[in-house]
């Protein structure tokens, strides 16, 4: 196992506190005071809070979010990226894993039971201080779907790190190979907060209902590439026909994200961006995207960018993957750009 320590010189960016901080974490003195945490913040937490297995205060983990997409070129995994390199004493989160494997589309939000079942296994306890993670390679990517799932699980205590490119840069600790095996936990069976999530039964009712007179007024906004919301570029799953729900607007995730390091724009510069294509913070905001991971990457730059109410905001967790089947193009439900 592979671990390095190098000089941490780099200034971390730094992030204003959300005033609705109190929706990601428990009404108690917390590590961090915004969702979003720099790789020193976390490693200042880490090293204040060393692991122990007499100790049953709560405890700040991090948890390794790594996933990739099914047609990565180079073919990459997030267990093969977790092995290669992670945080010292961080836990893997599978999302190919922990989902309802019932439903026919990738990644939908597992029951309650399953979630208890896999926060067990990864010893987890309700009370820990959780920071999800993704990997050096992609920047942030898939730890705010992660985050996203916890919060929904009422596990409100999670935080993102901004993010593990820098971590990895700024010389932070790292190891490698198969983990050491944790102890396991009793998780509780949590309950689901269903006001976070919207349905493909009420993503059906708002097309149906785009455009008419007396409609409820709704922000739609899509993370994939431009063409494949204009359907003008094929879908990386093979038969799934590309464009977009009626109403909604193209914002690829990538314009939330700094061009070189992957970690997310200040809190004024993503207010800007949502200023600039004139989403109305005070409708409802739905969060979509191919299969509901990258969507969550649009919700946490809401959340930092205080815009919108965050009882308003959700995220559609089938999204274009479970749209696209559900729905026909001769119904007016998949919209292309006309060339």
């Amino acid at each position: 196992m592979a671990s390095m320590v190098s000089r941490v010189g780099l200034p971390a960016r730094s992030f204003r506190s959300n005033k609705a901080i109190g929706l990601f974490t428990q009404a108690r003195n917390v590590s961090f005071s915004s969702y979003l945490v720099t790789p020193n913040q976390l490693n200042e937490a880490l090293k204040k809070n060393p692991p122990t297995k007499i100790s049953t205060s709560p405890r700040v983990i991090p948890l390794c979010a790594a996933w990739f997409m099914p047609n990565d070129p180079e073919g990459r995994t997030g267990i093969e990226s977790f092995r290669r390199s992670r945080i010292p004493q961080s836990r893997f989160f599978d999302l190919d894993v922990v989902k309802d494997h019932d439903s026919p589309y990738p990644h939908m939000l597992p029951t309650c039971e399953t979630f208890a079942e896999a926060m067990s296994d990864l010893g987890i306890r309700r009370d820990d201080e959780i920071v999800v993670y993704d990997t050096a390679e992609l920047g942030i990517f898939s730890a705010p779907r992660v985050g996203w799932t916890l919060r929904v699980f009422g596990h409100s205590n999670v935080h993102i790190l901004n993010n593990y490119r820098l971590w990895v840069k700024e010389g932070f600790p790292t190891e490698s190979g198969e983990p050491a095996p944790v102890e396991k936990s009793k998780y509780p069976v949590p309950t689901y907060d269903s006001k976070l999530v919207i349905s493909f039964r009420e993503m059906k009712e708002l097309a149906l209902d785009y455009g008419k007179e007396g409609a409820e007024e709704i922000e739609i906004l899509d993370a994939r590439s431009y063409g494949r919301w204009a359907g003008t570029d094929p879908e990386p799953r093979p038969g799934l026909p590309s464009g977009h729900l009626p109403g909604s607007k193209s914002m690829p995730f990538q314009e939330f994200l700094d061009p070189e390091t992957k970690t997310y724009r200040s809190p004024e510069e993503l207010r800007k961006i949502f200023e600039e294509r004139q989403i109305n913070p005070e409708r409802s905001i739905i969060s979509s995207c191919g299969t509901g991971v990258t969507a969550s990457i649009i919700e946490t730059a809401l959340g930092e960018a205080e815009y919108g109410s965050p009882n308003l905001r959700r995220v559609y967790d089938g999204s274009w993957t479970e749209w696209a089947q559900r729905v026909k193009e001769s119904d007016g439900l998949i919209k292309k750009v006309k060339q």
